[in-house]
């Protein structure tokens, strides 16, 4: 029987989420001391003035090619998009460190109303940019751009407030669409990892305790999985809080780390098949 949550990955409209986790940033900001600025964060090297000038970067970059409509300055002849996305955040918080922490978060307020209000006026229906740890290279529904945009404010939140100790109580439904976005890597992530050789009534159950109550199912149908109802009697199901699941999403926590705090029931290759899930570009 499935559960009251299970998760089907349907469409839902971030917006919201959105616009409450860049209002928390902004806020969060507005607090912070002059020496918080230089803590370090887990995106070493990255200082927190750093991950504020990448979001910056973020807004610019959306704003012009998503709203305006301009195509410059992208990959390189023969550069991948993770070298080139590297290469574009380096420059950028390169030349970003002559910004004084005062006249980032003023940049960020404007950049943040801008996006805000581009993400309102768009078409959460139609087809926009890929989002390459789904489907590398094709389209993908515009709901889904920004939830990848939300999902990366969000982690770079909890990056800059671990940095500085400001902890903020975990919001139920942010988390919840958190994960949502990060499960459309899943399909994917079984595809290349689980084997060519995995049988094809193989099905897996992840389930989140505590904190979400939710459970995600995916089976393998003629040759590929995909989401599905929760099986009876599933080849696979790993149970973990959605702390842990995020992080691994993200490599804030390595799979072997991430495995040991979670319990699995049934095979264990399949399941570490899906714990080299990734949410992000690396």
């Amino acid at each position: 029987m499935m559960s009251q949550e299970a998760a089907t990955l349907r469409p839902f409209d971030p917006r919201p989420m959105f616009a409450h986790v860049r209002g928390a940033l902004l806020e969060l900001l507005g607090g912070l001391e002059t020496s918080d600025w230089n803590a370090m964060t887990a995106a070493e090297p990255w200082r927190v003035r750093d991950v504020v000038a990448h979001l910056i970067g973020d807004d610019v970059s959306r704003l012009s090619r998503s709203r305006d409509n301009h195509a410059g300055g992208g990959p390189a002849a023969g550069e991948t998009l993770s070298e080139f996305l590297h290469r574009f955040n380096a420059e950028w918080v390169n030349a970003a460190a002559r910004i004084s922490p005062q006249v980032l978060r003023e940049l960020l307020a404007t950049t943040s109303a801008k996006v805000l209000t581009f993400w309102q006026n768009t078409d959460l229906t139609a087809m926009g940019e890929p989002v390459s740890w789904v489907q590398p290279g094709r389209p993908a529904p515009v709901w889904l751009d920004c939830a990848r945009d939300f999902t990366e404010d969000f982690v770079h939140q909890e990056q800059m407030r671990e940095a500085v100790s400001r902890t903020n109580p975990r919001d139920r439904t942010v988390l919840r669409a958190v994960i949502d976005t990060f499960m459309h890597a899943m399909a994917g992530t079984l595809d290349r990892n689980a084997g060519n050789n995995a049988l094809a009534d193989q099905s897996l159950v992840v389930r989140l305790q505590p904190d979400l109550d939710g459970t995600w199912s995916w089976c393998r149908v003629s040759g590929s999985w995909q989401p599905c109802p929760e099986p009876l009697d599933p080849t696979t199901t790993i149970v973990s809080d959605a702390e842990t699941w995020w992080r691994l999403c993200v490599r804030m926590l390595d799979p072997k780390d991430a495995r040991v705090q979670m319990s699995v029931t049934g095979d264990e290759q399949l399941a570490q098949a899906a714990l080299q899930i990734v949410s992000i570009i690396r």
